[in-house]
């Protein structure tokens, strides 16, 4: 008996998306339709030319159906719209990207769809929750994701891509920290969608309960990507020593006259900005076990980006620094302007998160500024 193939419509063509998009149509189980809308033009003429050390070189690429709107692909109806955008409400929210699929019209045509959120960040499903809750089509159906993924788009249609990919699906279930059983229903929600992602290649773990695992993925992008953004370098430049073989280049590395400083300030700070974090995380319920948030996850975040990023061949930019360097708004609310107001909510003192914030909004408004000067 031949297995029904998926109708997935995927918003947010950029690395990620496009790597999300090769791999549901390498499933064979699934027909994307993807939105791209600031490379469209480029992609819709050339393809996408992939670099991948997992999924190997290929060239001239295109989903099923390419759309440069959301609009345009509110034609049919869904089994899930994969959300692959950056996730940055103090721009734009999900549900204003997504509005053509939540409108009136839509509606009285077509079902909805179960939401899959492929995002950084904490609480971005709240919004696109509310929204859909006001439609009065049921409980909406949203599967969060903790997303791994060494990933950069080169040029509007060439992307970059290490040899790995994983992803942790949970049901979003609003406002419920403490539910730790999935239902059958949900559980069939998961595997079914899972399933699609493992078949195309893809390392795939269905959880009980997201998120928490939302949480302690946002661990490294607290303390790594928002440092290497406001120094404007690459973690090598807190991790790598110096090529010990003049015929070996790259940049950047630790300058040994001051390594020492690098690793007693530098380091210890980034520890301590991880603790901050545990402190929160114990506020809001999550128990030091290996399925919670373990307090060692603090030493463990701080050696395995150390063991990737003294390697000679580590190139990976975060992408928040991506962004800032591209004069791109970058996603401090979901990252860190979250963390601050739980804390704040909670009582919790978290002052090393709220200096990353600060600056970084700085950082995010003058990009905003730029952007919309860019527009007049």
């Amino acid at each position: 008996m031949s297995v029904p193939v998926k109708e997935v419509l995927l918003v947010g063509f950029g690395a990620v998306g496009a790597i999300y998009s090769l791999i549901l149509e390498r499933s064979g189980l699934a027909r994307v339709t993807a939105v791209a809308r600031g490379n469209y033009e480029v992609v819709n003429r050339e393809g996408l030319h992939f670099k991948s050390r997992k999924y190997g070189e290929i060239n001239g690429w295109r989903p099923d159906r390419l759309c440069n709107s959301v609009l345009e692909a509110a034609d049919r109806p869904y089994d899930y719209v994969v959300v692959t955008t950056k996730a940055i409400p103090d721009v734009v929210e999900t549900s204003q990207i997504l509005a053509p699929l939540l409108s009136s019209d839509y509606n009285a045509k077509f079902h909805q769809a179960t939401y899959v959120l492929l995002q950084n960040g904490l609480n971005v499903e709240v919004d696109l929750y509310n929204v859909l809750k006001t439609l009065s089509k049921g409980e909406p159906r949203i599967i969060s994701t903790a997303v791994w993924i060494g990933t950069n788009l080169q040029a509007p249609n060439i992307v970059e891509h290490n040899d790995f990919d994983r992803v942790a699906l949970g049901v979003y279930r609003h406002g419920d920290r403490t539910t730790t059983v999935n239902t059958a229903e949900e559980s069939v929600l998961l595997h079914d969608f899972g399933d699609l992602l493992q078949a195309g290649g893809s390392t795939v773990t269905v959880l009980t309960e997201v998120q928490r695992m939302k949480f302690n993925k946002n661990f490294w992008n607290v303390a790594f990507s928002a440092s290497a953004t406001l120094t404007g370098y690459t973690l090598p430049a807190i991790f790598r020593p110096p090529p010990e073989d003049p015929s070996v280049t790259y940049e950047p590395f630790v300058y040994p006259a001051t390594a020492d400083l690098i690793s007693s300030y530098t380091v210890t700070t980034l520890k301590a900005i991880l603790e901050e974090l545990i402190s929160l995380g114990r506020a809001l319920g999550y128990p030091d076990t290996p399925d919670g948030l373990p307090s060692s996850l603090v030493q463990s975040t701080i050696e395995n980006t150390r063991k990737l990023h003294v390697k000679a061949d580590s190139t990976h930019v975060p992408s928040m620094l991506l962004d800032a360097r591209k004069g791109q708004p970058i996603e401090v609310e979901v990252i860190l302007g979250e963390v601050v107001r739980m804390a704040k909510e909670h009582n919790v003192d978290v002052p090393r998160v709220e200096t990353l914030y600060a600056l970084l909004l700085v950082v995010q408004n003058q990009i905003l500024r730029k952007t919309e000067s860019g527009k007049r």
